[in-house]
């Protein structure tokens, strides 16, 4: 009998993946010479962060029975998260917003798609606002249409990889190919996660506060801690 090594992931070691993902990615724009190959696959690699948060969102969107709540928790980090993200990334505070901004707004256009009775008018139009009021967070509107297209075809895999695959290359890869040149490989690094979903099982996994919670608070947590070890060491 062939041998065969059948792995499943659940959405906590989807989570545990994220975070791991989007620390490495961070701690090489401190540590780690820009161009330098480590620089290029520590960022390939961080490249999964961000696909997979907006995976779990959509995933949380359709398993949540209170998605105001919802709303309301992922809220609240996008203000904490909002000058940790700034002074890590050497920004003024009203120049650009975390990740966690683009994913509350991909949220709730999802909510409005799929929890309402509104018009295909109306909730296109929700979508659209929502792209437009996530244009300074970090994945900016490209978060918000990935995690639409998520949940809206959460039941075909096919289809929403081609989505996903459609709008990483044409808003994402291709935008940087033209301005950085081969400088924007790492790019590619987003077309990675089209595995990993396909090992998705659709289970949250055990029930754990430390993994629930600790999910949020890394993302502030982290890019915090970085930023007072860096000025304490330059």
């Amino acid at each position: 009998m062939p041998f065969k090594i059948n792995i499943r992931l659940s959405s906590n070691a989807f989570k545990v993946i994220a975070i791991i993902t989007m620390f490495a990615d961070h701690l090489s724009v401190w540590l780690v010479p820009r161009g330098t190959g480590l620089d290029l696959v520590l960022h390939t690699f961080g490249r999964l962060a961000a696909p997979i948060m907006c995976y779990l969102i959509a995933e949380g969107c359709v398993h949540t029975s209170n998605v105001r709540k919802y709303i309301t928790r992922l809220f609240g980090f996008a203000v904490i998260s909002h000058f940790p993200f700034v002074l890590f990334f050497g920004l003024k505070w009203w120049q650009a917003t975390s990740v966690i901004w683009g994913l509350l707004l991909g949220l709730i256009a999802l909510a409005v798609c799929l929890r309402t009775n509104h018009s295909l008018l109306r909730k296109l139009t929700t979508v659209i606002v929502c792209c437009l009021l996530a244009w300074t967070a970090d994945w900016n509107y490209i978060a918000v249409l990935w995690i639409v297209f998520f949940g809206i075809l959460r039941d075909r895999f096919r289809l929403q990889m081609i989505c996903y695959s459609v709008i990483g290359v044409t808003l994402y890869i291709l935008p940087g190919i033209l301005n950085m040149g081969q400088g924007a490989i790492f790019r590619f690094g987003i077309l990675l996660a089209i595995p990993l979903f396909a090992l998705y099982n659709g289970q949250r996994g055990k029930k754990s506060n430390v993994i629930k919670w600790g999910f949020y608070i890394f993302y502030p947590a982290h890019l915090l801690i970085l930023y007072i070890i860096r000025s304490l060491t330059a």
